[in-house]
Order: C-alpha cells, then structure tokens, then sequence
C-alpha cells in the first residue's frame, strides 16, 4: 500500500499545491451557488443538501473526489461573513494574508505543549504576546481560543490568588456582561455572581461602589469594553476607581472593544483599560483573524504560576533547568496549535496604522448606517453607536414582527441581522466588521429589513 502524501516535509508543497487549486475551485463554486449571505431553504434545506453530499461518512474505500465536493457543499451552504449583508454576529470576514500563514500553521503542525514540538513557534508566541500585553501596560499575555477562555482563565487566576486563604472570590459584574463570565464562575465552583442592573446599557460606577460597600471578602469585579448585544464600553475609569477604593481585582472584558487599542482616533475609549489586572483581547473581531485568536493580558506575571503543572515527558524539571522553555503553564490546554503566527504576520505586514484604518472604517460605517435609520421614517434607532454594531426596529412594530421579520431574511437567505433584548423590547442588531462594506450596502440591508408590514406580520411587502 502507498501511503497518501503529507502536507509537511520536503515532498509538501508539491503534494499541497494541486489540492489547493482544487480548494480554490470548489470555494469559488460555492459561493456562486449560494449568491447570497446565507443559504435558503432555513436548517432542513441544508441539512438534505449536506447529506446528499456526504452521503456515507466512513466508506469502506476512499472517493478521490472528496475534497472538492465536501469543500463545495459546505461553501454553498455557508454563512458568509465576507458578504456586506452578512452583519448579525461579531462574525469576522479573515484576512486573506492571515488565512495563508494559518495554513502554514496546519501545514506544519507545531504543538505549542513542549518546546522540542514547537521551538520556532514557541518563540514567535512569547515574542508577540509580550508585545501585545505592553498595549494595556500588562506583563505578559496568553494566547486563548477567544473571550470565553479568557474570561474563564481570568476568573482562575483570581480564584488562585486567594488560595492559600481558603476564602472564596466574589464576581461582581453587570447585567451587561458576557455569558460566560458567569458560567466561569459555576464552573469554577464560585460563589453566586452579583449581578448590578444596567439601565442605560453599562455598569453604574455608583452602584457598584454601593455594591462593594456591602460585600466581604475577597472581590473581582468585571467590566466590559464592548458588550455583545450594543457594543457599549462600561466607564473604565471611574470603575478602576471603585475598585482601587475597595481593593478589589479588576477584570475587563474588551474582546470586542479592545481593537480600539489600534486605532489613533479612538484607543482613548479604552481609558482606565490598563489598570485592570488582567484584560479579555480577541483579534478574530475588530483584528480580522481566522478563528481563534484570542488573549488574556495579566498585569503581574506572579498569577500565572497558578497554572505551573509537570508533566515528566513535557517539562521535566531537569530539561527545564538546562533552558528548555516550560510550555504548559501557559495554557490550560496541552495540545495547542500557533495561533501566534497568523497575528504575527498580520501585524507585520499591515501594521498599527492599516489595521487602524480597518477599525475606524467599520467603526465610520455604523455611525453612517445610523443616521440612515434615523433618516427613515419607518425605522427606529436604539441610539447612536458606540463600536460597530448599530441597533434599530420598524418603527411601531410588535417584537413578534421584529423576530419574524430577521427569521424570513436568514430563511429566505438574503440578509443575516442578529437580534438584542434591550429596554425591555426586541431589537435588529447589523454588526459591521467588513472593511470592504460600503454605504450603498447599508441601504440594501435597510431595504430589505423593511420587509414586513407591523399590522401584519404574516404578511410580506416587495422592499422598495
């Protein structure tokens, strides 16, 4: 039997270089076949056309047409975060150049657990985390699978500065924060979360300090530089002071808001960022990363000896007094692919001032689709963005009609808006994070939102 070819080793790029041709083909096939943002035909559809392409899973012998068909498939039947209609999530269209190193990543498969897997990458990874924590004036930062590792990560380390005390850390945070902050602290066995309501969308500095006032023992407080739903950034300075009055740890959660850190015009949002003690980063949002990228940046390095463990076959101790780095303290993860690399690169070869200018496009873009809504006399707007993401509703319209009118657009595979509960009523959410989006696209997008009739929710109306 011949074994198939590799895609590393001297014999790799000439194995690779036919596949790829025949992955490029089939992307761009996709695509043409899906015409759209999204598939239509709603889960069922694409779950049939799945199965038809699949067929059986685990043949008893292989199909040489495999790769084109599957890769085909899945292009059709994707979301498209690329297409300037595709604005629900902080779904973020690659960049082409960080796409091309994330290949040479899998290519050459370094495991980031043991230095003897990953010399080169190794480095590349402590060089660049370093770099990016000295943005929020932190020592050191670990590379993550994105916010909710981070978040989780960050809630560890609070946990375990208090250890030795056996008292356990509260998590103060608002209404407005992630979920998984709070599902960090179950999982970390946490004292039930202090929850401080949100009225106008961020953290109330002086309810909070009413809050800590009344509170014993060891505290963490978590705040948020751009929440899911609205992209708010809770007032960081004024809770960096509550918090140094009260001495509690400070965790700010900013993987949306964070890439605020690279644009001129507007990094002074993040003011009070870095007094935080450990921060949320994530460059697969405003940093245009294939998933995952993302960081947690931590003030005193003298936390992350919570995470040391040995294992004699991944850092003996010998092996690390000669100088073989220690990798697996900084992960709670063994196996770890580079994520570093596709960053390095990408910051690299556009550098602070391009991806700037990437963030103060789209951040530009919402500030122009919301004067449009607020030009339209049959739209309402939550109000004026913060970051990229813009809220609005037909003016007059029950939520039921909102729900139903973003349910036809994503089944009818034309436009895919997201959805946020706020003030107590249901609202369209566009997050715009395409850079090549452009104001005639926010008028489509517009237009086909104005899709039903409020009197009549089953009924649809030809947008104008």
């Amino acid at each position: 039997m011949t074994a198939p070819p590799l895609a590393s080793g001297p014999q790799g790029p000439g194995a690779l270089r036919p596949l790829l041709d025949t992955v490029l083909v089939a992307l761009r096939e996709g695509a043409d076949a899906r015409n759209g943002p999204l598939p239509a035909g709603g889960p069922e559809a694409v779950t049939a056309r799945m199965r038809d392409a699949l067929g059986e899973a685990l043949p008893t012998e292989g199909e040489p047409d495999a790769l084109h068909r599957l890769i085909r498939a899945l292009a059709a039947d994707t979301a498209d975060p690329a297409h300037p209609l595709c604005a629900a999530h902080l779904h973020t269209p690659p960049l082409a150049v960080a796409a091309a190193a994330d290949l040479a990543a899998s290519v050459l498969n370094p495991s980031l657990d043991s230095w003897d897997q990953a010399p080169s990458a190794s480095a590349l990874e402590a060089l660049v985390t370093r770099a990016l924590a000295q943005e929020v004036r932190a020592a050191d930062a670990l590379v993550t699978t994105g916010g909710t590792e981070s978040n989780h990560l960050a809630l560890l380390l609070a946990r375990e500065t208090h250890s030795a005390t056996h008292r356990a850390v509260q998590l103060v945070c608002g209404a407005n924060a992630h979920h998984s902050l709070l599902r960090a602290a179950w999982l970390l066995g946490l004292p039930e979360p202090v929850t401080i309501p949100t009225p106008a969308g961020t953290l109330d500095p002086a309810a909070l300090d009413d809050a800590l006032t009344h509170l014993h023992g060891p505290l963490l407080v978590a705040a948020t530089a751009g929440t899911t739903d609205a992209g708010l950034i809770d007032p960081l300075p004024e809770i960096a002071d509550r918090c140094e009055a009260h001495g509690a740890r400070l965790h700010i959660d900013a993987a949306y808001g964070g890439g605020l850190l690279l644009s001129d015009r507007r990094r002074d949002r993040l003011d009070g960022l870095t007094r935080a003690h450990t921060v949320t980063l994530d460059l697969h949002k405003l940093g245009w990363q294939p998933a995952a990228a993302g960081l947690l940046a931590v003030r005193d390095t003298a936390d992350l000896a919570a995470l040391h463990h040995q294992a004699d076959y991944l850092n003996a101790s010998d092996d690390t007094e000669a100088g073989l780095p220690d990798l697996l303290g900084r992960s709670l993860r063994t196996t770890r692919r580079p994520d570093i690399l596709k960053i390095a690169v990408t910051l690299k070869t556009l550098g602070r001032t391009r991806l700037g200018d990437l963030v103060d496009h789209v951040c530009d873009l919402a500030q122009e689709f919301a004067a449009l809504i607020e030009a339209h006399p049959r739209f309402e707007l939550y109000d004026r963005p913060t970051l990229s993401t813009v809220l609005f509703r037909p003016a007059g319209a029950s939520d039921d009609t909102v729900a139903a009118a973003r349910r036809h657009l994503l089944h009818d595979g034309r436009a895919v808006i997201g959805r946020a509960l706020l003030d107590g009523r249901l609202w369209l959410k566009a997050t715009l994070l395409n850079p090549h989006t452009r104001p005639a696209h926010l008028a489509a997008l517009l237009d086909l939102a104005d899709l039903l009739d409020p009197a009549d929710p089953a009924e649809g109306h030809t947008p104008t």
